[in-house]
């Protein structure tokens, strides 16, 4: 009974040993501490105005490009924009290629239970892309059932086409989505409303495309990998930017501050 007893005693001592030795490697598995670490915080992106595109000089620049530059240097360490394909966005994330997905992506139900999210920061809507001259015959979603559509592989636009049965041709990017319309290889797209105010319509490179009926409406979201504490750190900086204007300034400078939500 006593080397019994004394084998009991053994065994729970090695099992309160290795259960504090695991408590250092979940505080090593931090993605706050991993990106202080290496030193850098890795954007998974697309080209998409006016949230996430390249300027002249070939910066990394938009409402989202701005406000992740800001984050990082909140938490000290430097930002680094990595075009992705955006129906592997979750691959991306969970093999450590990018440390977040900051592209106007919407809070779908698929998208919040394969990544931890911020709270929603920016309204939106997907809308029908048409060419300007052909608008006027397709006002609502009704109207529109009968076309071929292109829209981004995995996006929010391509889910919503995909729900109402209409025939959609998935594409890289929401962008080329736009040039399939323009060389009428499909009859309109699906795009961010967001995306749509800043690309096409009087004034763009796409002037004799516009868009006309709304498919839902949606919000805007971050995303990391399940369990980050990185998702906290971007809710406080919301906070704190709302509330000191910069995040609304920042805004104003790509002309999405109406579509800006309150961070409470």
């Amino acid at each position: 009974m006593k080397k019994m007893l004394a084998l009991l005693l053994v065994v729970m001592m090695i099992l309160s040993m290795a259960a504090c030795a695991s408590k250092p490697a979940e505080t090593a598995e931090s993605d706050l501490a991993y990106i202080q670490d290496k030193g850098t915080l890795v954007v998974g992106i697309t080209d998409f105005a006016p949230m996430d595109y390249q300027n002249e000089s070939g910066e990394w620049v938009g409402f989202d490009a701005d406000l992740a530059k800001a984050f990082a240097e909140s938490l000290g360490v430097k930002v680094e924009f990595v075009e992705i394909v955006w129906d592997n966005k979750v691959l991306e994330l969970d093999s450590k290629t990018i440390d977040c997905v900051w592209n106007g992506m919407t809070l779908t139900s698929e998208v919040t239970s394969a990544m931890a999210c911020s709270n929603a920061y920016c309204n939106n809507a997907q809308v029908v892309i048409v060419p300007a001259d052909k608008a006027a015959d397709y006002q609502t979603v009704e109207s529109v059932k009968d076309l071929t559509f292109a829209a981004e592989a995995g996006s929010a636009g391509e889910a919503e086409l995909n729900a109402l049965g209409y025939s959609v041709t998935p594409v890289s990017a929401q962008s080329d989505a736009l040039m399939e319309v323009a060389a009428g290889t499909s009859d309109a797209a699906v795009i961010d409303s967001l995306m749509a105010g800043a690309m096409v319509g009087e004034g763009t490179g796409y002037a004799n495309l516009t868009y006309t009926c709304g498919l839902n409406s949606e919000e805007y979201g971050v995303g990391f990998r399940k369990g980050s504490d990185l998702v906290q750190k971007l809710n406080d900086f919301f906070k704190a930017s709302y509330a000191d204007g910069s995040m609304l300034k920042i805004a104003e400078t790509y002309g999405v501050q109406a579509a800006v939500i309150e961070q409470k």
